[in-house]
């Protein structure tokens, strides 16, 4: 156990050196530490999960970055957008009188995060920690440490003759002079930061990407477009430069790259101690992941329902189709069919009426769900927009593409926008990408010499005036409307009820029972025999319907009652699109 003198929140590299000096005073060998810890991670797991302090480390965003010091443990929820590779330093030494220094030399990953593309402000964590309290306290008892020079005096006064150190707060942490030849650039954690880079960072106030550095773990825990909570040391060091006469070798070096396209008053780095991958419901505030009860569901599924159609002029069966495709989310994929989606196009739109009908629902979704995108899709934008990620070789950078997306994102396309007019190179290309993600739920990366086709599960909603051919959806309806009145406000507790009830449900397990299975195959047969022109996306359509109904009502098996339900409203779609 740290000692209090080690408060975890405001001096983290105290527990991370206090850990590693009582590991070494036990006897232990600083090379296996490589892929491995030494009771650090254990600490602040204790002070985080165990002592219920997590809501106490503040959230680094544009706002928090303003008063947050360096050198405190700080979280940072984003998506992964790029991947930079791995970066070589030294994590321990030690400096036996009258010997040259024995050095470990131990890796760490590079990690690329930004907020989440199209993540909306209710989903914003509401911070309980004060800024006094971490300000203050910083002062008080962050741990002194000389900043190191390039200066071997100045190395000595850190390390006894027997005793191995941590070069950054150990493997967990550090990156000065020794940490590889990238450290020459004075990126450092443990050392105290000067008050003269603590100044106003030069942050985008609407979007603030984050370095961070991971330590001993594997490669499968991490996948790009994956959302993190990290937490771990912030520092933020402004005056970062690197000495191209004296370091001449390092111009290809991952570091120097690192300062040319991140520079650090602009992205600042943090080490992470802790990190886990967030699901949709990490982003609900007051609405705990609670067993969805039958009566509970019914009763919020016929709020919501009643809302969808205020929302759409009392179109109750396009509402339906909505609920469903709220729903939706790719379960599993077979071969290389994406089982689970519903994309939708409503059909029968002007420009005129996408203004009042489609306003209204793109702002109901913006409330509804976590991650919501919006593209008006037109013959410029087709030819201009970049929507796959590009490798940039000569930055060593994923420049990214509108449709890198996050899982459990919802796009809409406005197609209402789009007119005569000629498609160049990259307008086709635009429109294959976009057919692509509509028909696979994949999007193809662009690395130049070759192409990586990367798994997506994004929700599609199409607003047009007749069927959509560049993005053909799940499910065409003509769009019906009888009236245009305003929409009452909602209620926070309702939003936040249907929020849960959109999260929850559409992750219930699914089954069809033995004589369901036999009604169903009983039904395809039959409408088979009666329409020629049915295939088999059609009926894998309707087995998704019959599951999104299932959900829709929190049930976890296909009752007879919701597959009448789905026939019938194909039936009245159907009738709409003759």
């Amino acid at each position: 156990m740290v000692g209090p003198q080690y408060d975890c929140l405001v001096n983290p590299l105290g527990a991370v050196r206090s850990t590693f000096e009582k590991a070494m005073a036990s006897g232990s060998d600083p090379s296996t530490f490589n892929g491995s810890d030494w009771g650090a991670v254990d600490v602040f797991r204790q002070f985080l999960f165990d002592e219920g302090s997590l809501s106490q480390v503040p959230e680094l965003n544009p706002t928090t970055i303003r008063w947050i010091q360096p050198n405190t443990l700080v979280r940072f929820r984003g998506m992964i957008q790029d991947m930079l590779g791995n970066e070589f330093y030294v994590g321990a030494y030690k400096v036996p009188m009258g010997s040259s220094p024995d050095m470990q030399v131990w890796e760490r990953r590079l990690l690329y995060c930004v907020p989440v593309p199209g993540q909306n402000s209710w989903t914003e964590s509401l911070s309980e920690v004060s800024p006094n309290r971490c300000m203050d306290s910083t002062s008080q008892q962050r741990e002194k440490r000389p900043r190191m020079d390039d200066d071997a005096s100045d190395h000595m006064e850190l390390v006894s003759d027997d005793e191995c150190r941590s070069s950054s707060g150990v493997k967990k942490m550090r990156g000065e002079e020794h940490a590889s030849p990238s450290s020459q650039s004075k990126d450092f954690l443990i050392e105290g930061i000067s008050s003269s880079t603590s100044k106003m960072p030069d942050v985008d106030r609407n979007s603030l990407p984050c370095l961070v550095k991971i330590y001993d773990c594997p490669e499968s825990e991490l996948k790009l477009n994956d959302i993190f909570e990290f937490v771990g040391v912030f520092t933020l060091n402004s005056e970062v430069t690197l000495d191209k006469e004296d370091n001449t070798e390092l111009s290809d070096s991952l570091f120097e790259d690192e300062l040319i396209s991140f520079p650090a008053n602009k992205v600042p780095r943090l080490h992470c101690v802790i990190h886990r991958k967030l699901e949709v419901h990490d982003f609900l505030h007051s609405s705990p992941m609670i067993e969805p009860k039958p009566h509970l569901v019914r009763e919020i599924r016929e709020s919501l329902l009643g809302h969808l159609t205020g929302i759409l002029g009392n179109d109750a069966i396009a509402a339906q189709f909505m609920l469903l495709h709220l729903l939706s989310k790719v379960h599993a994929r077979v071969d290389n069919v994406a089982v689970g989606k519903l994309s939708l196009n409503l059909t029968c739109l002007s420009k005129e009426s996408v203004s009042v009908f489609g306003n209204r629902l793109s702002h109901a979704v913006k409330t509804l769900l976590p991650f919501t995108c919006f593209i008006p899709l037109s013959v410029e934008y087709l030819n201009t927009a970049s929507l796959a990620p590009k490798k940039d070789y000569q930055t060593n950078r994923l420049t990214p593409g509108v449709l890198q997306l996050a899982e459990g994102s919802h796009l809409i396309i406005d197609e209402t926008q789009l007119e005569a007019g000629t498609l160049n190179s990259t307008g086709v290309e635009n429109a294959r990408l976009l057919k692509n993600l509509m028909e696979f739920q994949k999007v193809e990366y662009d690395f130049q010499y070759y192409k990586m086709e990367m798994t997506a599960d994004v929700q599609l909603l199409i607003f047009s005036e007749g069927k959509s051919n560049i993005v053909p959806a799940d499910v065409v309806i003509p769009f019906q409307p009888s009236s245009a009145g305003s929409i009452d406000a909602v209620a926070e507790e309702a939003l936040e009820a249907w929020r849960w009830y959109l999260t929850t449900v559409r992750s219930l397990p699914h089954s069809i029972e033995t004589e369901m299975q036999k009604v169903v195959e009983n039904d395809l047969v039959a409408a088979r025999q009666a329409d020629r022109s049915l295939g088999s996306q059609d009926f894998s359509r309707w087995l998704t319907m019959g599951r999104l109904v299932s959900a829709s009502y929190g049930e976890t098996a296909l009752s007879l009652e919701h597959w009448q339900m789905v026939k019938e409203l194909e039936r009245l779609r159907m009738e709409r699109l003759k």
